[in-house]
C-alpha cells in the first residue's frame, strides 16, 4: 500500500533548506552532512524533494502508525542520488487529523 493521496503530498521548503540540508541545525544538522555527501545542497533543494518524491512516494509503506496528531506512514527506500549512488533513507509522513493529504515529517538514514 502507498501513502493515501500522495500525488498532494507536501514537502515544505524550510523543511528542505532550514532542517535537513541545514548543517548548523541541532537536530538536522547531521542529516545535513550525510546529504551533502551525496550532492544534495540548500541551494538546489529542489533535487531532493524530486528525489523522496519520485523514489519514496511510489513504494509500499513500510509501517502506519496512529498518532494523537493523526496518521503516520514511515517508507524505506533507497534515493538514487545526484552522484548516481544509492542512498537508503527512511521518510516519515503524516496525514494530520482532518486533513487527506500526507505531510513530510523528517528523514532517517536507514
Amino acid at each position: 500500500m502507498n501513502i493515501p493521496n500522495s500525488y498532494r503530498s507536501i514537502t515544505a521548503r524550510s523543511k528542505l533548506t532550514e532542517y535537513l540540508l541545514n548543517t548548523e541545525h541541532k537536530r538536522g544538522g547531521t542529516k545535513a552532512k550525510l546529504l551533502l555527501q551525496f550532492d544534495y545542497s540548500p541551494n538546489h533543494w529542489e533535487q531532493l524533494e524530486l528525489d523522496i518524491r519520485k523514489f519514496h512516494l511510489t513504494v509500499d509503506v513500510n509501517l502506519i502508525k496512529e498518532t494523537a496528531y493523526g496518521s503516520r506512514y514511515e517508507v524505506s527506500a533507497n534515493l538514487l542520488t545526484p552522484i548516481n549512488r544509492p542512498l537508503l533513507l527512511k521518510t516519515i509522513w503524516q496525514i494530520d487529523t482532518g486533513r487527506d493529504f500526507p505531510r513530510l515529517i523528517t528523514l532517517l538514514p536507514n
